[in-house]
């Protein structure tokens, strides 16, 4: 009779956050296992973020996020050059529209510089429109964020995910975890739609699932309260209009809507913040899109002279904190990242690090290759790494991955 393996260490959704924990330990030398509930790596919240990665300028301070941030800045674009992925340091602009919202901006820098952004600056109205002539004139002042990044979002994690599987990882789709125990002195038992799996550490990073795979272990310290965030695509042809990312003066509850590049040269609008129950499934409602659009050609107005090719919604896994919950349980040998909300992608390489560094290890490392997998496109936005098939689950690498693949 055969017995099922046990594994170092069972990783719990596999979104941008859980791919680069999986790769982070697999680099350590783990034997690891990826669950991921759907059909496809990087889906649910992870398939409607930005493809901002954030610098943290106004982060909450003291908290786990701004740590994060803080450590990611460095590993990122290493990490991004490593692997020959798509990234464009644009730098951003919080653009002043009002006198109310270029009196904010002195404390805006101080906060940016307090949280180690120590480059953000304050410019005028005509060095604004000087480094985006096609802005809105009415624009009165701006803080300039020069290392805020855009990349593929969907790529760069399935690629960390990829690499991991290289080595060695297990990875399984359509695996949703169902329920476990802790078996006394030894290790996890967890139940899922595909068997029993046995691991001596378990990662919770399920994301919008995540309260509900807490309470395996424990009643859940957080929850997740589902927050849809609406997008509008324009077509890459005004790529031209705008060089950086457009940021509003932040409110308490949100960053605000966005106007940015995507890296492939779509011009992009959003997000929303609308709190929501349903955890599945965010809907676009056209009502919120034409909102969205007639602010794209307020800041934009050339935009009015170029179409939207697309739209979407991704929810956000916001809980009644602003902070990440952390939560390491050494005695019962599971780890909980949860409550990541609009910062995935920005800090999935520090979170992964904090995660790897919580477990004790003595296993010899691995040396991943400095070389990008093997891409090939084949039917229904779907690519193959080295053989084997992925479905593109992002609207934006949707739209422009595929046109770039002959050039990676």
């Amino acid at each position: 009779m055969m017995t099922t393996p046990v594994y170092d260490v069972a990783i719990i959704g596999g979104g941008t956050v859980g791919c680069a924990i999986v790769h982070e330990l697999t680099g350590r030398g783990l034997k690891t296992v990826l669950c991921e509930r759907n059909s496809e790596l990087v889906q649910e919240a992870s398939a409607g973020n930005s493809g901002i990665v954030h610098t943290g300028f106004d982060a909450t301070p003291n908290t786990i996020e701004v740590q994060c941030l803080e450590d990611a800045r460095v590993l990122n674009r290493n990490l991004y050059t490593k692997y020959i992925l798509p990234f464009q340091e644009r730098g951003s602009l919080l653009v002043a529209w009002t006198q109310h919202q270029m009196s904010k901006l002195p404390s805006l820098l101080s906060s940016a510089h307090n949280n180690g952004v120590t480059d953000a600056s304050l410019i005028s109205r005509e060095e604004l429109l000087e480094r985006e002539p096609h802005l809105n004139p009415v624009a009165m002042a701006a803080m300039v964020i020069p290392g805020e990044t855009v990349v593929d979002p969907w790529l760069t994690p399935v690629t960390l995910a990829h690499k991991a599987w290289e080595h060695g990882a297990k990875i399984i789709r359509n695996c949703r975890v169902l329920g476990g125990h802790l078996r006394k002195g030894s290790h996890w038992l967890l139940e899922t739609s595909n068997g029993p799996i046995r691991s001596k550490v378990v990662i919770n990073c399920a994301g919008l699932q995540g309260d509900i795979v807490e309470a395996i272990n424990q009643p859940s310290p957080f929850e997740i309260h589902p927050r849809k965030g609406q997008f509008a695509v324009f077509d890459q042809s005004a790529a031209s209009l705008l060089h950086s990312i457009i940021l509003p003066v932040p409110t308490e509850r949100t960053k605000g809507v966005l106007v940015f590049p995507s890296v492939y040269g779509n011009i992009v609008v959003g997000p929303t913040a609308e709190d929501q129950s349903a955890r599945e499934n965010p809907q676009v409602h056209q009502k919120v899109i034409d909102e969205l659009i007639r602010y794209a050609h307020f800041v934009l107005p050339e935009l009015a002279h170029h179409s939207v090719v697309n739209t979407y919604a991704g929810l956000r896994p916001a809980t009644q904190t602003k902070d990440y919950h952390f939560i390491v349980d050494r005695d019962r040998g599971w780890v909980t990242v949860g409550g990541i909300r609009s910062t995935g992608l920005s800090t999935c390489l520090a979170i992964a690090k904090r995660v790897a560094d919580s477990i004790s290890t003595s296993q010899p490392q691995i040396m991943y290759s400095e070389q990008r997998p093997k891409i090939e496109t084949t039917a229904d936005g779907t690519v193959e790494m080295d053989g084997v098939a992925y479905r593109i689950t992002h609207p934006l690498s949707k739209l422009g991955l595929v046109k770039k693949i002959a050039k990676l």
